[in-house]
C-alpha cells in the first residue's frame, strides 16, 4: 500500500540539533515526568487525601481536575511547537511546572489546591506532544526510532516505578515528594533544552492563519468526554445527569470539530489523518492495547492492596524486579527488532506477551502474594515495551512526517482518551463483577447452612461465648465472602484483558504493510548500500 500523504495541515519543519544526545535526554526526562506524575498521583491519592482531609467526592474531583487539562492542551501543543519552536514552548512550561509542584504541598487546601492542580495538569499536557514534535523537527532521521522508543518507554516504566516511588515517599520521605520530585527533574529538562534545542524563528504566517476554532473544539470536546468517563463509574454513568451531559456535550463538540476541519480554508488537523485504513486500524490497536494494559495495572496492585492488605512499599519490590529493571532491556530489544522486521510482527509479539501475562494472572487465588505475580508483571512489561512502541512507529510510518502536527495531535488525544476509557470500563467491570460474585457466594449462605454453623463453631472457639462473639463471627464470614468475591472479580478483569489482546491481534491481521520510509526496516540497509565505498 502506498504511503498516505496528508494534504491537509501545516507543514512541520525545524532546525536539526547539533547535540542530539542532549535532546534525547530531555525527551526521556519529559516522558518520565508525565508517566511518573500521572501514576504516582493515582497511587498516592490516599496519602494526599489524608494530608488535606479530603472526602471521597473531593478526592475524586481532585483527580479529575489534575488530569483533564492534559487532554485540553495536548491536541494544540503540536501546533504551538510548529509555530514557536520547542524552546519557547518547553522551557517556560518546565520551569513553571517546577514552581507549581513546589508550591502545592505548601497550601492548606481549599480552592487553591484545585486551581494549582489544574494549572499543573495543563503544563503536564505540554510535555508529551512537544516530545513527539521534537523528534520529527529537531532530530536526524537515524534517531527517530530511539526518540519514539523513549516516548513509548514511559508506559510500562511509569506503571511499575510509580509504585516503587509512592512506597518510598509514603513510608520514608513524606507525601510531599509526590510533587517535589519535579522540582528537581523539570529544571534539568529546561537546562538540557537551553543547551541543545536549536533557536527557531516564529512562524508568523501560520500564526496569522491559525485554526483557533478547530483547536478549541477538539480540546474542549475531548476534555468533556474525559471528565465524563472519569466520573462515570462513581456517578453510575447514565443514571447521572452530569455524566450524561458531559458525554453528550463532548460528542456534539467532536462532531462540530470534524465539520469545522472540512470547511475552513486552512484546517489544523484534518480528518484525512485518521481516514486511512492503516492509520484507523492502528488507532484501534492502541485502544485494545490500553484495555489490556489497564487490566493489569488495576488487577495486580488492586488484588495485593484490597485482598492482601499490602501497602505500596510492600508491592514495590515486585515491580522493581519484574518491570523497572527489565523494561530497559525489553525496549532495547524492541528497537533492534523494529530495525529488522515489520512493525506488525513486533505488535503481534507485544500483544501476545500481554495476553499470556493476563492468562497467568487470571489463575490467582486468595493466597497469592507478590511473588506469584512475577510472571504476569514480567510478560506485561515485555509486551507493553513492544506493542505500544511498534504501533506508534507504524502510525507515523503511514503518515507524512513533514505534516506531523496533525498526526502528533491525534496520537496523544487518542492515547489519553483510550487510557481513560479503558480505566473507566475496567473499573466499572470490576465493581459489577464483585457485586455479582458477592451475591452468588452469599446466596448459598443462610442461617440454616450447616457449613456456616460448622465454620462458626471453629471460629467461636477462638473467641468468648458472649453475644458479641457471634457478631464477630458473622463479620469475619462477610469479610471472607467479600475477599473471595474480589479474587474472582480481579480474575475476570484479567480475562477481559486477555480478550482485549486477542481483539488487538485480530486487528493487526487487517493492517497493510508499512510503506517505505525513514522508519521502515529496509531503509537503513538501503541507505548504507548507497554510501560510497
Amino acid at each position: 500500500m502506498s504511503q498516505l500523504l496528508l494534504v491537509f495541515g501545516p507543514l512541520t519543519s525545524g532546525r536539526t540539533t547539533s547535540r542530539p544526545y542532549l535532546i534525547v535526554s530531555a525527551l526521556l526526562l519529559a516522558s518520565f515526568v508525565v508517566g511518573f506524575d500521572t501514576r504516582v498521583f493515582a497511587v498516592g491519592l490516599p496519602d494526599i487525601r489524608g494530608a488535606y482531609s479530603l472526602g471521597a467526592d473531593e478526592a475524586s474531583w481532585l483527580s479529575t481536575i489534575a488530569n483533564a487539562p492534559q487532554i485540553l492542551i495536548a491536541s494544540a501543543v503540536a501546533w504551538l511547537v510548529t509555530v514557536f519552536g520547542i524552546r519557547r514552548v518547553m522551557i517556560p512550561s518546565a520551569l513553571a511546572y517546577a514552581a507549581i509542584s513546589f508550591t502545592i504541598p505548601e497550601v492548606t487546601g481549599g480552592t487553591s489546591l484545585f486551581i494549582l492542580h489544574a494549572c499543573r495538569g495543563l503544563l503536564l499536557g505540554v510535555f508529551i506532544p512537544a516530545t513527539l514534535m521534537a523528534i520529527f523537527r529537531n532530530l536526524p532521521t537515524k534517531y527517530w526510532l530511539i526518540g519514539i522508543a523513549l516516548y513509548a518507554l514511559r508506559v510500562p516504566l511509569s506503571q511499575s516505578l510509580g509504585f516503587v516511588l509512592v512506597g518510598i515517599y509514603g513510608d520514608y520521605l513524606g507525601w510531599q515528594w509526590l510533587y517535589w520530585q519535579d522540582v528537581i527533574v523539570a529544571p534539568i529538562i529546561a537546562l538540557l533544552l537551553i543547551v541543545a534545542a536549536p533557536r527557531e524563528d516564529t512562524n508568523i504566517g501560520l500564526l496569522e492563519k491559525a485554526d483557533w476554532g478547530g483547536m478549541l473544539l477538539l480540546g474542549s470536546s475531548m476534555t468533556l468526554l474525559y471528565i465524563g468517563l472519569d466520573q462515570g463509574n462513581r456517578l453510575d454513568w447514565f443514571q447521572s445527569g452530569v455524566v450524561t451531559s458531559l458525554l453528550a456535550g463532548g460528542a456534539v463538540l467532536a462532531a462540530c470539530f470534524f465539520i469545522n476541519e472540512s470547511l475552513v480554508e486552512r484546517p489544523w488537523a484534518h480528518a484525512s489523518v485518521i481516514l486511512s485504513r492503516n492509520i484507523g486500524i492502528g488507532y484501534a490497536v492502541i485502544i485494545c492495547f490500553s484495555l489490556c494494559s489497564a487490566g493489569g495495572s488495576i488487577a495486580v496492585p488492586g488484588f495485593l492492596q484490597n485482598v492482601g492488605g499490602l501497602r505500596p512499599v510492600a508491592i514495590s519490590y515486585l515491580y522493581f524486579i519484574a518491570a523497572v529493571i527489565p523494561v530497559f532491556l525489553f525496549t532495547g530489544v524492541a528497537v533492534v527488532f523494529q530495525r529488522r522486521v515489520d512493525a506488525r510482527l513486533c505488535i503481534i509479539i507485544g500483544l501476545s506477551m500481554m495476553g499470556v501475562g493476563a492468562l497467568f494472572g487470571s489463575q490467582l487465588t486468595n493466597v497469592w502474594s507478590p511473588s506469584n505475580f512475577l510472571l504476569t508483571v514480567l510478560f506485561y512489561t515485555a509486551g507493553q515495551s513492544f506493542a505500544f512502541f511498534s504501533t506508534v512507529v507504524y502510525l507515523i510510518a503511514n503518515s507524512d512526517p513533514a505534516r506531523s502536527t496533525a498526526v502528533s495531535a491525534y496520537i496523544q488525544v487518542i492515547r489519553l482518551g483510550s487510557v481513560e476509557l479503558a480505566t473507566s470500563l475496567m473499573t466499572t467491570w470490576l465493581r459489577q463483577r464483585e457485586q455479582f460474585h458477592s451475591n452468588v457466594l452469599g446466596h448459598r449462605i443462610t442461617a440454616a447452612s450447616p457449613e456456616l454453623h460448622a465454620w462458626s463453631a471453629k471460629v467461636a472457639t477462638l473467641l468468648d461465648n458472649s453475644a458479641r462473639s457471634g457478631l464477630e463471627v458473622l463479620s469475619v464470614a462477610a469479610t471472607q465472602i467479600r475477599a473471595q468475591a474480589y479474587v474472582l472479580a480481579y480474575a475476570d478483569i484479567l480475562m477481559l484483558s486477555f480478550w482485549s489482546a486477542v481483539a488487538g491481534l485480530a486487528l493487526v491481521s487487517l493492517m497493510g504493510a508499512m510503506p517505505f520510509g525513514p522508519l521502515h526496516p529496509d531503509f537503513t540497509h538501503e541507505q548504507s548500500s548507497r554510501r560510497p565505498r
